[in-house]
């Protein structure tokens, strides 16, 4: 959990307030020490100032999206207008709020962030795996998976292929091992996660 705010009193209100509901913070007075800083591997959420000296807020939050940090951002602003909020949507915040704003508000809004975090983390892990296991698939067998999740038959793939019916069905029975399928469906949840299309 992290808050960037350039305000002291803000940063140490915002941490007792995580505290009492047994979130531990890490405080930055600026983007650039919060980029320099080391992040812990979990699932997390950043609290996030528009106004800061250097790098303001939305530099920071587009700095994210090209560094490829996928963590949640929460604005807070005292000196929030509209063009600035939708901006900061846009780019994919999940919250903004005008001080003062209600705690409990805000305590709702990290929560929820803490918890789209870990299934972003999750859903990253999964495909890795399928990646790898991807990867294990010799270049016909690649080119089966997709046609086979599409729903069509060995006897249509060999046709599409220009291979034996009994050649499909090893490819076939090979892709489902390797990317350690138990069913068709199993198959095709798999492909969706990659990415994989027969078009």
């Amino acid at each position: 959990m992290f808050v960037v705010d350039d305000e002291p009193s803000v940063c140490i209100s915002l941490k007792r307030l995580l505290r009492s509901v047994g979130l531990e913070a890490r405080t930055f007075a600026s983007a650039q020490e919060f980029l320099r800083s080391e992040r812990p591997n979990g699932p997390g959420c950043l609290v996030l100032d528009v106004r800061l000296p250097g790098l303001s807020g939305l530099d920071l939050q587009r700095e994210l999206a090209v560094e490829k940090i996928d963590l949640p951002v929460i604005f807070i602003t005292g000196h929030g207008d509209i063009p600035m909020s939708v901006r900061a949507m846009k780019a994919g915040a999940m919250e903004f709020f005008t001080k003062p704003f209600r705690e409990q508000d805000l305590l709702e809004a990290i929560h929820r962030g803490i918890e789209q975090h870990r299934l972003m983390r999750q859903h990253s892990a999964e495909v890795r795996i399928l990646q790898q296991r991807h990867a294990l698939l010799t270049p016909r067998e690649r080119e089966v998976f997709p046609l086979v999740t599409s729903g069509l038959l060995n006897k249509q793939i060999a046709a599409q292929l220009d291979a034996s019916e009994k050649t499909i069905k090893v490819h076939r029975g090979q892709v489902m091992h390797k990317m350690k399928a138990e069913s068709l469906p199993d198959l095709i949840h798999m492909a969706e996660k990659l990415g994989l299309s027969s078009n």
